[in-house]
């Protein structure tokens, strides 16, 4: 009866891995796909059943995201009355206990399936034991993520930040002060501090990171399930729950390269994009590139629970840095941090946190939200999409990248169309341009200004190969005086940035030193928002 139960009340099961093909190819990984499909196939009794659950969730869903809709329809038709809502309450409970009948006859399905009882076993195996063995047995299924056992907790080396349930940071700009002051004047700012709330958590987190909408989530699992069977079955990939300071779980996947190919000794920690899992998002770059990886899913994406928002986001970018240096032991410089376009908001939060990680990478991100935000919503909402922006989702990622001290490198999407603020394609109103502008600016005051400023905007907003080539021919940069140049400075000064180099350039040696810097921490990608970074171009940050 033991077993029934466990049945009845355990995940579902999606996969049973199986073991790779022999023979290794070119990074000491195996050949070729899996041996053959892993789906796990539940008989005629559990698959039934799971159809009828399934149905019952998707139904759940949409009658959640239309419930506001349907209370108003039914308030204006007078229908939101005792004499009618007891009624629906009780063919809910009959609903209810429906499904559990349901639930109760797939779990007797399951236990008829030597396949599901075995999975059982494995998964009890390792909430008793935290041994290698159990861990590797049960690495071997995909199933449900909230039964996976916690690997990893954000306090078990000791908790940091004073204890705090909330990681620091940076403060938002404060408003400025108008209107009457006051207890009526607090009253009077009630309404709109409710209207920014609202807007921030409904139509603004969704809008903001639309992989955290479930229904979507249901739309992908297919191909999110086989991206994860191609990490674990062909890269010999190993999940992890990891327990962040606000008790969300995040799922993270690592492939632990060293001693088996020659840039396995660096971990490279990929951020998704805002509709980006690790399953089938930019981790592929760096893994491809034959680099240890170590991928983890927004808060509200895949298996990691939580809300996407700045908190928790910082949050989980926290406990999976804790992982990689307490868990994995790998040096901080021998960590880089690689981000795909709204991952960067956690990729500088985790470069500004931890300034002794090696590196940071940002491909197709932004230097603050205000201004994409602008661009897709009404001009009439113009402050009221200011302020909620600010108060409730500040994706800061230049503020940031300003107290990163280590070494930078910027992948501009030459035709992208989504951090675009005029016309698609319009690659001077890049917002990469501001991010690099803004870094190299707080780093080399002294050299990106006057000419040197000039001649770096120039460089931005030069639309075709012709034009770069023309002005390359213009101003070229001699490398060699620029790079001996730099190193003589930083031969007695090393960072912290802000440098005082500078004061001393002619107006032609400070454009030249501007246009080296700027090719140096930007690398242009012929390619839109979304096209994947091929492995071939991705590389690690300059640095002197």
């Amino acid at each position: 009866m033991a077993k029934l139960l466990s049945c009845v009340l355990g995940p579902r099961l999606y996969r049973v891995h199986r073991p790779r093909l022999p023979g290794p190819a070119a990074g000491g990984e195996p050949r070729g796909e899996p041996n053959w499909d892993s789906y796990y196939q539940p008989r005629g009794l559990e698959k039934h059943t799971d159809s009828v659950l399934a149905l019952a969730s998707v139904l759940w869903s949409i009658s959640c995201y239309a419930s506001p809709l349907a209370l108003l329809y039914l308030y204006r038709k007078g229908l939101l009355t005792m004499s009618r809502v007891v009624p629906l309450s009780h063919c809910a409970a009959t609903l209810g206990l429906l499904l559990a009948g349901v639930a109760c006859l797939r779990g007797l399905g399951r236990w008829s399936n030597p396949q599901y009882v075995e999975f059982i076993a494995a998964l009890e195996e390792s909430h008793r034991s935290d041994s290698a063995e159990s861990r590797r047995k049960l690495g071997l299924y995909t199933f449900d993520f909230r039964s996976w056992p916690v690997d990893f907790r954000w306090d078990s080396a000791g908790p940091a930040w004073g204890g705090s349930r909330a990681v620091p940071l940076l403060p938002t700009p404060k408003r400025p002060r108008g209107g009457s002051r006051g207890v009526l004047g607090t009253l009077r700012k009630v309404p709109c501090a409710l209207a920014r709330l609202l807007l921030a958590h409904t139509i603004g987190r969704r809008m903001l990171f639309p992989g955290s909408v479930r229904l979507l989530q249901r739309a992908l699992l297919p191909a999110l399930l086989q991206g994860q069977a191609r990490l674990v079955e062909q890269f010999g990939g190993q999940r992890a729950k990891l327990v962040a300071c606000d008790g969300n779980e995040i799922d993270a996947m690592v492939i632990d390269r060293r001693g088996r190919d020659p840039r396995g000794d660096t971990l490279v920690i990929c951020c998704e994009g805002n509709a980006g899992f690790y399953e089938v998002g930019c981790l592929s770059t760096p893994l491809e590139a034959g680099y240890s990886v170590l991928g983890w899913n927004h808060p509200g994406f895949g298996g990691s629970t939580g809300v996407p928002l700045p908190q928790s986001e910082a949050n989980a970018m926290d406990v999976v840095i804790r992982f990689a240096l307490q868990r994995l032991r790998f040096a901080p410089p021998n960590i880089v941090l690689y981000a795909w376009s709204i991952g960067g908001f956690t990729a500088t939060w985790a470069a500004m946190s931890y300034p002794e990680l090696g590196g940071l990478v940002l491909d197709a991100s932004f230097d603050d939200l205000v201004p994409l935000a602008l661009k897709v919503l009404p001009h009439s909402w113009r402050d009221l999409v200011t302020q909620t922006v600010r108060e409730h989702l500040n994706l800061n990622n230049a503020e940031q990248l300003c107290r990163y001290q280590g070494p930078v490198l910027l992948v501009r999407r030459t035709k992208d169309e989504i951090i675009t603020t005029t016309v698609p394609d319009d690659i001077a109103s890049n917002r990469g341009n501001d991010l690099l502008l803004k870094l190299l600016q707080h780093r080399y005051p002294k050299i990106v200004v006057g000419e040197g400023l000039e001649v770096v905007r120039e460089w931005l907003e030069a639309a075709t190969p012709e034009e770069e080539t023309a002005l390359l021919g213009r101003v070229g940069p001699d490398e060699r005086w620029c790079r001996e140049r730099l190193q003589g400075f930083a031969a007695d000064r090393r960072p912290p940035f802000p440098w005082g180099m500078g004061e001393d350039l002619s107006p032609a040696h400070r454009r030249q030193l501007a246009l080296y810097l700027a090719q140096k921490h930007l690398q242009n990608f012929e390619a839109s928002h979304c096209t994947p970074l091929p492995p071939h171009a991705f590389r690690l940050p300059w640095a002197l």
